[in-house]
C-alpha cells in the first residue's frame, strides 16, 4: 500500500498538468451549462411522469 502511494505521488508530480486559468475558465463555463441543462432535463422529466401517475391514479380511484 505505501509503494502505491508513493508511486501515485510520483505520477502527479511528473506527468500531471494543470490547465492555464484561461482553459480552466472556459471548462468551468461548459460544466456549468451542461449542468443546468442536465437540471431541466430531470426536472422536465419528473414533471412529466408526476403528472402521468397522478392521471393513472385519478383514473383508477374515480
Amino acid at each position: 500500500m505505501l509503494t502505491y502511494i508513493k508511486e501515485s505521488v510520483e505520477e502527479l508530480r511528473n506527468n500531471v498538468t494543470l490547465p492555464s486559468k484561461a482553459e480552466a475558465s472556459n471548462l468551468m463555463v461548459i460544466v456549468a451549462v451542461f449542468s443546468i441543462i442536465f437540471a431541466l432535463a430531470t426536472w422536465g422529466v419528473d414533471t412529466v411522469f408526476s403528472r402521468v401517475v397522478q392521471l393513472y391514479f385519478d383514473y383508477v380511484l374515480n
